[in-house]
């Protein structure tokens, strides 16, 4: 089975890079995650100067998310920055209340997608469990991906939020052969809260995930974990060190 690189999606240490942005960085590279979903630096550190330190690190800038607004009104200042960084991916999530809004969206993501690809960046979009709402007997996600261009619009599809949305990662992923290149992995404890797991510690098997992960082309393994019981550091490590022993990480 392919080992994949690992990256971090950073909203899991939010607070942590508010007190000590660099540290809390340089801690993650230390726990062995290669890659990070990252956005502009603080206030006072230039782009040269953040890259500069992921560089020391040895943490790559994968890509960086922002809103339907960023991408629709300055997506070239993003664009500049992973150019900059050396990022490849793009990332927004969105809502939908009617079947309009994602036909009107999906319109907005190919010309965004198109925008990207026209200056070397794949644009992606991230789901959440609510894009499993149907619309004449239809998923909105599948909507979505019908109505939009495969080689504009890929995913970062998520682990946890699909089976929150009432559907097996595994086999939701199938469908995206050459569509999925970043995986936003996280795990989901028993019970009936759902609450967030660290990866090997919840009921998804991460096995079955990787190994469609790979047969359908996607280049890294994303963990993100939105809330934690442990301490956030703890947490990561715990994923980490639970992905080296499945054998799915470099």
């Amino acid at each position: 089975m392919k080992k994949f690189p690992l990256a971090l999606q950073p909203y899991t240490i939010r607070e942590e890079l508010k007190s000590d942005y660099l540290g809390s960085l340089e801690k993650v590279a230390k726990l062995g995650y290669q890659g990070v979903e990252l956005g502009l630096p603080p206030e006072g550190m230039t782009i040269e100067e953040q890259k500069s330190h992921l560089d020391k690190f040895g943490l790559q800038v994968i890509g960086s998310h922002g809103s339907l607004e960023k991408l629709t009104n300055d997506l070239d200042s993003i664009i500049s920055y992973l150019h900059t960084v050396g990022g490849k991916y793009v990332t927004l999530s969105s809502k939908f209340d009617t079947k309009q809004e994602v036909l009107d969206q999906a319109k907005q993501f190919n010309s965004i997608g198109e925008n990207c690809r026209k200056q070397g960046i794949q644009f992606l979009y991230h789901n959440h469990h609510w894009e499993f709402v149907q619309f004449d007997g239809k998923y909105a996600l599948d909507i979505l991906l019908e109505e939009t261009d495969p080689e504009l619009v890929k995913l970062e599809l998520d682990t946890y939020w699909v089976k929150r949305g009432g559907e097996e990662p595994a086999q939701y992923l199938r469908k995206l052969k050459n569509r999925c290149p970043l995986l936003h992995i996280k795990d989901v404890e028993a019970g009936e809260e759902q609450f967030f797991a660290e990866i090997g510690e919840g009921i998804l098997d991460f096995k079955e995930i990787a190994d469609v992960a790979e047969q359908i082309g996607t280049e890294w393994l994303v963990v993100e974990q939105d809330q934690s019981r442990r301490p956030v550091f703890e947490s990561l490590e715990i994923s980490q060190r639970n992905l080296a022993k499945m054998g799915l990480i470099e």
